[in-house]
């Protein structure tokens, strides 16, 4: 699929989100708000585009934020933990219900896991999945700021999952599921944790068009959430291929039709 070792993607797209997470740290330390302004201005990389007071990763996290959720779901957090990176909103889609326990895979500052938390209540748990130790200091941070008590967080990759089988009623990903180099391995450890019956809703990227090899082997692409997306078909096949039934990819509202590239939303479930 591409020239890019595995490693050398995983290990691309973990610094990046790794200096995503330590910049929101150290702006929220020395400022204990989701502003850094007055903070002394973070380290920007070759992928980054943020200043202190200009757009800052603060800031352009709030925008995606603002743009992918509803008011109503997010008037109950505070402005400092509404952190995103995400392409849509799978929490909007996994149609959760009390008491149930729900994966969020690659669950970054723990937006996600929050939502969802809400919704299956204190009976329920929530369980963040992240390879970025950084990312994980983030979130848990995040949630000892509005005490979520049913939400942890747990280091690990996706394509080797540190739970047991059928671990989990619902799992739900948020424009991550793209950065693996081996979908096939997430799929079937999905599969795996799901209980009988379990869910898959996820937001991700998808290619319109078969991508070129060249656009598959740049490696900074592949941590924008580009040269690792599948597209529709593979994705469907892939799912089918690890075992899933009623595989549906949905284009998110507002998606460019003619786009070569779309956000979709991702539905399929394991058989009882």
């Amino acid at each position: 699929m591409t020239g890019n070792n595995p490693e050398d993607i995983k290990r691309a797209v973990l610094s990046r989100y790794s200096r995503h997470a330590q910049r929101r740290l150290a702006a929220l330390e020395e400022t204990g708000a989701s502003s850094c302004c007055g903070a002394p201005q973070p380290a920007v990389d070759e992928a980054s585009s943020c200043s202190c007071c200009g757009e800052t990763d603060a800031l352009a996290d709030a925008n995606v934020t603002q743009a992918l959720y509803s008011a109503d779901e997010l008037r109950d957090l505070p402005e400092d933990v509404l952190t995103s990176l995400g392409c849509g909103n799978p929490t909007a889609i996994a149609g959760l219900n009390e008491g149930e326990s729900v994966l969020d895979l690659g669950s970054g500052g723990g937006l996600d896991c929050f939502l969802s938390a809400q919704k299956v209540g204190p009976k329920g748990r929530v369980v963040g999945l992240d390879m970025s130790a950084d990312m994980i200091q983030l979130a848990r941070r995040n949630a000892g700021r509005i005490s979520a008590e049913n939400v942890r967080f747990r280091l690990g990759e996706m394509e080797d999952m540190p739970f047991a089988d059928a671990s989990f009623d619902v799992i739900i990903s948020n424009c991550v599921i793209n950065l693996s180099p081996d979908k096939d391995a997430v799929f079937h450890e999905t599969l795996r944790v799901l209980k009988p019956g379990g869910r898959l809703r996820a937001s991700d990227i998808v290619f319109a068009r078969e991508p070129t090899e060249q656009e598959r082997s740049d490696l900074a692409s592949w941590t924008a959430c580009i040269a690792g997306a599948l597209t529709e078909a593979d994705y469907a096949s892939k799912l089918r291929a690890a075992g899933f039934e009623d595989v549906r990819l949905e284009p998110k509202e507002g998606t460019a039709p003619d786009s070569n590239l779309f956000s979709a939303y991702i539905s399929a479930t394991k058989r009882r």
